[in-house]
């Protein structure tokens, strides 16, 4: 069956359980891409068509159901002798496998899944379906504790059709109703019983009604009255004990009415005023037959007396012996007298000597010192030291007190002879807890299931790692699934979560030597390309820098590893025209010193850039600047005098073949300008090779880089003009 596809839409994964009547796999929706159950029926029922007809329309009616804690039926279908329903497919556990491992549940815990457990029986109730098979094995509980109730109407198909086939209710028999097991009509009231037995279950650890045979225990739902959950866990109040008595009763008309009723009485019952409430009395069905018989006292000569009025002759005969009697009577009252003035004073003295007795022999009541919340030691010395005699036996403390510790006493608050007997109920501990499998879930689910237990988020240390795995799912934990604690405050849980895979930001390699762009692209774990290193002529970085890289920009996220090539500078074009200009820089008053600066642009820098800046400047020098141009690209320099411009100077290609030619390139001096624009004659002339400004207080030259390819054609702010002087 692993493998196979039904309906042309559900492939069947694995086994999950089993039952009498079906078999459970998990499968997979292939057109919604989700989980599902898939309960197959047993081939023994397949050519039973009654029970297949049954089978079919009870699952239908419960596939109508929507309620949270209901299992949803979302299809049903058969493929060849292959009769199928789908169903939701739930991740946790059953209720039975629970008690199996920790029964007797804490009061609380069976309360509420009981609770929860009704809801769906009213829901259904309301539905007009009637369970008929309430037990453990279909209650499922989610990893999130939710309670969802499972087989709805299936129950009802087997009951009714195979009631009589060998095995077919055995799994099922320790929760019939006794009008399931008479054979008579079920309803609402039956499934409440059934949940009675559950919650018994729970509670106790064990069924309430066991025999060799289904038809033994069978007859014991019939006939036997079951021994009280309290008789076996004393820890469990007596509120609750009323609620499982009460939908345990045989007679449906002490039970409850109906499941919202039992629900009413399952969301009070834990309330402290209630807790301990009288145990609920139920009158015998006997005592109400007034046409039962009775026992009664025999009627005896001289109980009674027949009155005179209506005496006849035998009455008169009667009277004449009386009235001869008299006299002799009058004297037979004196020896009667005499022997009750005897008997008077033998009670007397009697009375006297049983008092005396009594204050000898009275025997000394002592209070019952309150115990609960101290250590076993320490009441069993006060009890001693009271004159009473401490017996007590270890239990489950709903509480969870620590261990050796006293949480329940009996009697206590009460006055009692000196050498009672105090029974003490003293905790094993608290429960163990065991730290849940957290591998493959998303961190903030694994966090979330770890707080719920108790323990707190600061204990929950994160490993993060680059792995191959989706971002923030656990892969690794520390303790291991499964490991058992007690105190959640002192547990510590290491989870390794994967961040994905691993990433690195490239390097920015512009402008980088070849040798620190090699050194980068190590360091940041990546990988030079094969032939990756090219060269080429550039006017914006000199010889020897990088000028580009490939395939990824600056900062990009890649894998560690990934190549990378570089284009590396050759120097400029063998067109480029570097050149010095000599200008001439004055300050605003001559003898007065004056800030100077000299912004540039040539076919290096697209953008004016602060060349050198002069401080107290007095008198009228000559600089030195070195730029460089391009036959698509001027240069123009820019001087300004205390913030103001003072002059704008253009130097053209055609300057530059002048000054190659030796041909002198004079700037031609003149008024303050505001603004570039076009010149004409000549504006610069040759400087010679090593001058230097005269001027005091500056900063010194500083040359252009060159190099790059990447110069925009055009000169930049202003014409192409040979010399001349702007204004």
């Amino acid at each position: 069956m692993i493998g196979r596809q039904l309906g042309g839409r559900y492939e069947v994964l694995e086994r999950v359980g089993g039952g009498g009547m079906a078999i459970v796999y998990k499968g997979l929706d292939m057109l919604l891409h989700r989980h599902v159950a898939v309960k197959i029926l047993r081939q023994q029922y397949v050519h039973d068509e009654e029970f297949i007809q049954r089978f079919r329309r009870e699952a239908q009616a419960a596939a109508s159901l929507s309620h949270p804690n209901v299992v949803s039926i979302y299809d049903v279908g058969q493929e060849e002798d292959i009769h199928y329903i789908v169903m939701e497919y739930i991740e946790g556990t059953t209720l039975n496998d629970l008690i199996k491992a920790r029964a007797p549940l804490q009061v609380e815990e069976a309360v509420h899944i009981a609770g929860q457990i009704c809801d769906a029986l009213d829901h259904a109730h309301h539905n007009q379906i009637i369970h008929r098979d309430i037990k453990p094995h279909n209650i499922l509980i989610g990893k999130n504790g939710r309670v969802k109730v499972t087989d709805f109407g299936i129950a009802r198909a087997v009951t009714s059709s195979t009631i009589t086939q060998t095995g077919s209710v055995v799994g099922s028999v320790h929760y019939f109703s006794p009008e399931h097991a008479k054979g008579t009509p079920t309803g609402e009231q039956s499934d409440l019983y059934s949940l009675g037995i559950v919650m018994y279950q729970m509670l106790t650890g064990r069924l309430p009604f066991l025999g060799e045979s289904p038809i033994s225990v069978a007859l014991k739902h019939l006939q036997e009255d079951v021994e009280e959950p309290r008789k076996v866990n004393p820890l469990i109040p007596q509120s609750v004990e009323n609620v499982i008595l009460r939908a345990m009763r045989k007679s449906t008309s002490e039970r409850y009415r109906s499941a919202i009723d039992m629900l009413a009485d399952l969301e009070t019952c834990l309330l402290p005023h209630r807790r301990n409430e009288p145990k609920v009395s139920f009158l015998d069905e006997d005592e109400l037959d007034e046409e039962r018989t009775r026992v009664m006292p025999a009627l005896r000569p001289g109980s009674y007396e027949i009155s005179r009025s209506s005496a006849g002759p035998a009455g008169q005969a009667e009277d004449e012996e009386e009235e001869a009697e008299e006299p002799r009577r009058k004297k037979r009252w004196v020896k009667p007298f005499i022997l009750i003035i005897v008997m008077l004073a033998l009670l007397g003295g009697m009375w006297a000597a049983v008092g005396e007795v009594k204050k000898r022999v009275a025997i000394q009541t002592v209070d019952v010192p309150y115990v609960v919340g101290k250590t076993l030691v320490q009441a069993q010395q006060e009890l001693l030291n009271a004159g009473l005699e401490p017996e007590y036996e270890y239990g489950k403390d709903g509480n969870n007190s620590p261990k050796d510790t006293v949480f329940k006493q009996n009697p206590e608050n009460m006055k009692v002879n000196a050498g009672t007997k105090i029974k003490l109920s003293v905790s094993q501990g608290p429960d163990k807890l065991k730290i849940p499998d957290l591998s493959k879930l998303q961190l903030s689910d694994a966090k979330a299931q770890l707080m719920d237990m108790g323990i707190p988020e600061k204990n929950i240390v994160v490993d993060p790692k680059f792995l191959d795995v989706e971002a923030d799912t656990v892969v690794a934990q520390q303790p291991e699934a499964a490991t058992e604690f007690l105190d959640p405050a002192a547990v510590m849980v290491k989870l390794t979560v994967s961040q994905g895979p691993e990433k690195v930001k490239m390097p920015n390699l512009i402008g980088k030597t070849e040798n620190e762009a090699k050194n980068l692209i190590q360091v940041s774990k990546l990988k030079l390309a094969k032939d990756g290193i090219t060269q080429e002529a550039s006017y914006k970085q000199s010889k020897g820098k990088v000028i580009k890289q490939f395939p990824y920009d600056p900062n990009a996220d890649v894998p560690p590893g990934t190549e990378v090539s570089i284009t590396v500078s050759s120097g400029l074009p063998p067109e480029a025209g570097p050149m010095s200009v000599d200008i001439q820089i004055k300050p605003a008053a001559e003898g007065k010193p004056s800030k100077i600066r000299i912004m540039l642009t040539d076919a290096v820098h697209d953008t004016p850039y602060e060349y050198q800046t002069l401080s107290n400047v007095t008198n009228t020098e000559m600089l030195q600047v070195k730029l460089v141009v391009s036959p698509d690209k001027n240069a123009v320099i820019q001087v300004e005098v205390d913030g103001s411009t003072d002059d704008l100077i253009t130097v053209t290609y055609q300057d530059y073949k002048m000054q190659k030619d030796g041909k002198p390139v004079a700037p031609d001096t003149g008024a303050p300008i505001s603004g570039a624009s076009t010149t004409t004659g000549n504006s610069a002339k040759p400087s010679t090779e090593g001058k230097q400004p005269s001027g005091t207080g500056g900063n010194g030259g500083t040359q252009p880089p060159a190099g790059g390819t990447d110069a925009p054609a055009g000169g930049s702010g202003a014409n192409n003009t040979t010399g001349g002087r702007t204004s």
